[in-house]
């Protein structure tokens, strides 16, 4: 019999373990559920692809004002503030074209709260489609474990001439992509938008 290789930081438990009286039980992850939060898949895809040369797309740093500093154990930051309101979560560029979106999650399993999005994103948000950048949002359906790509044009358009408080799922099926889990990358998000924007 030959021995099973468990990725790194995964303990097998043994079925008796498991059955103990008092023992804790232990869900096992399942493979659209590795413990991974959504910001750090798609930062995980993120580094595939500019591995791999296929877009060069990073996080935006979320701006902040230090207020105070304590040297006594090191340079910490003991007091700061948001010094700006943020934009959008991620921008890059794949072959000459600019690329900028925003990743949100929601725990509603048939719309997505437009509450989620504030009036700054959809403002910078349309600036870059009046220049011709390409602009999404990947959306999370946690309890549905689906992830869907919609255009920048769909969303802003949507937030600006519906008196709808969130997009239901349905328009988002209809008007968007889903996007494929693997394992590398672990959203490939790129794929649609290589195939579907030009």
């Amino acid at each position: 019999m030959s021995k099973v290789s468990y990725p790194k930081g995964i303990v097998p438990i043994a079925p008796q373990t498991a059955k103990k009286k008092g023992a804790k039980r232990q869900s096992v992850l399942g493979f659209g559920n590795r413990g991974m939060s959504f910001e750090d898949a798609i930062n995980a895809s993120n580094d595939y692809y500019r591995d791999h040369g296929i877009a060069l797309i990073t996080k935006r740093p979320t701006p902040i004002n230090i207020v105070k500093v304590d040297y006594t154990k090191g340079a910490t930051i003991t007091q700061a503030y948001f010094e700006t309101q943020s934009t959008t979560d991620y921008n890059g560029v794949y072959q000459g074209h600019y690329i900028d979106f925003e990743a949100k999650s929601t725990r509603n399993k048939t719309s997505f709260p437009l509450a989620n999005i504030p009036l700054q994103q959809i403002e910078h948000l349309e600036r870059v489609i009046a220049q011709s950048g390409w602009t999404f949002f990947l959306i999370q359906f946690v309890l549905l474990n689906e992830v869907y790509l919609l255009r920048g044009e769909f969303v802003t358009k949507f937030y600006r001439e519906h008196k709808r408080s969130s997009i239901p799922l349905e328009e988002i099926k209809a008007n968007g992509y889903l996007v494929k889990e693997g394992l590398n990358p672990r959203y490939d998000y790129m794929d649609i938008v290589i195939k579907n924007f030009n």
